[in-house]
């Protein structure tokens, strides 16, 4: 990969500047791609975007940025997006610092924050190399996320639609599945759960199989699909919801029929039961029946001692005799027929009878 560093004027790179929902963010007189498809939207907070600002106008050195130039002539940011959008903001008055806008500068003032020299390494390559390039640039700073990386690799189409949906602030996933999902649009925590959700694990896969497709309508439509389902299984919203993975469930269940008023009576008793101790493991386990999810209360030390001592450190199952050590606790009464977590409920096996049981 050919790379060369070169000193670019403020007033160079923001000369042209657009920020547009549906043209992009563009500067550099048109020909330079300030967010291609692949970077994220624009997360600094104020303080940052200001202090970059108080940055150039101090005069100090801003750390170095990459451009990748592409064959025809033109360019796109690779490294130094936060960066060049707060700067180019900034210049066309779209926010102030210390209650100045740019405008409201002395003439001088203005003059040096317009020639002040931004470094900035142009990098040439194929796909490949610049996509190394990107990953290897990336390692310091803001550390990107999985799926941002995987949109630097399929970036097309579908994936644009796709972003429309899931990846900016107040898109329509948010609006309507905020209650249920964790994460944040912008960080693409939407996009990488759904696209998870419909492959069953497989992202790339999916993510290369439309990557060229027009648009990201089945996926639209199977999300919105989960989110329906959910509020039809489980109507009675709580907060315990936010963050299950509903898609998963959906795939399994969608097509078998529930009572969600018998749901909502066992979901009431269980969220009073002390001893479920992971209450959002609450709804795949109503599915599933796998206890698993409930992280159900496990006996202390101190009930395990009083149910050895009890038994004489003798096995119940194989009538042998154990070391504390060598042996499990185990509900006499299981949980899910009522039994507590409680001392007089437990009972010692040997490891190889408790696994016998558990795996009945």
């Amino acid at each position: 990969m050919k790379i060369e560093l070169k000193e670019i004027s403020i007033k160079e790179v923001s000369e042209g500047y657009k920020n547009d929902d549906e043209e992009g963010v563009v500067g550099f007189k048109g020909k330079l791609n300030i967010r291609p498809k692949y970077q994220r939207e624009f997360i600094y907070k104020d303080k940052q975007r200001d202090a970059v600002i108080e940055t150039v106008r101090k005069n100090f050195p801003l750390n170095v940025m990459y451009w990748v130039k592409n064959e025809d002539g033109t360019f796109e940011v690779m490294d130094g997006q936060q960066r060049t959008i707060s700067i180019c903001e900034y210049i066309a008055g779209k926010f102030s610092l210390n209650f100045q806008y740019f405008h409201n500068l002395e003439e001088n003032e203005k003059k040096q924050i317009l020639n002040y020299k931004l470094m900035i390494y142009f990098c040439e390559g194929n796909d490949k190399e610049k996509l190394d390039w990107f990953k290897t640039i990336n390692i310091a700073g803001e550390k990107l996320y999985d799926q941002e990386l995987r949109n630097a690799i399929y970036t097309g189409t579908w994936l644009s639609d796709s972003k429309r949906y899931f990846s900016k602030s107040g898109c329509p996933a948010y609006s309507i599945a905020n209650d249920y999902m964790n994460g944040s649009p912008i960080r693409q925590d939407y996009l990488e759960t759904t696209i998870r959700w419909i492959s069953k694990g497989k992202i790339e896969e999916y993510m290369a199989k439309h990557q060229h497709k027009p648009n990201a309508n089945d996926l639209w439509l199977y999300f919105q699909s989960v989110i329906s389902w959910i509020k039809a299984v489980f109507p009675n919203y709580r907060r315990e919801m936010k963050g299950v993975d509903f898609g998963i469930l959906y795939n399994e269940f969608k097509n078998k029929e529930f009572d969600s008023k018998k749901i909502e009576k066992e979901i009431v008793t269980l969220m009073q039961d002390e001893d479920v101790t992971k209450k959002s493991g609450i709804y795949p386990y109503i599915l599933t029946r796998n206890e698993k999810y409930l992280n159900i209360r496990a006996f202390t030390d101190r009930q395990k001692r009083e149910a050895y001592e009890r038994q004489k450190g003798i096995c119940p199952k194989c009538k042998k005799p154990f070391e504390i050590e060598e042996m499990e606790a185990d509900h006499i009464k299981p949980w899910h027929e009522g039994g507590k977590t409680t001392a007089k409920n437990c009972q010692m096996l040997c490891k190889e009878d408790n696994r016998i049981k558990s795996g009945k």
